[in-house]
């Protein structure tokens, strides 16, 4: 079975799920915001970033199974 290959907009979503995930350990490892740090408490461009975090975040569980087809097409020995 050949791995799919991710499309921009997927690739997109998983780097944003990314900084959103690195984000909250943050908050939850040293009480520090960095969107909030960059953007402005309460800005408007603070809450578009946490916006398209989420809506990554439901994009992503909507193509996860590329994911894993591409895991392990990368590392069999994950199977």
């Amino acid at each position: 079975m050949e791995a799919e290959k991710l499309n921009i907009a997927e690739m997109i979503a998983v780097v944003l799920l990314l900084v959103g995930g690195l984000n909250w350990a943050m908050v939850g490892l040293f009480d520090f915001n960095l969107v909030t740090a960059v953007f402005g408490e309460g800005s408007a461009l603070a809450r578009a970033v946490f916006i398209l975090v989420g809506v990554a975040t439901v994009y992503v569980m909507s193509f996860g199974y590329k994911l894993r087809r591409t895991a392990h097409r990368v590392s069999p020995s994950m199977q």
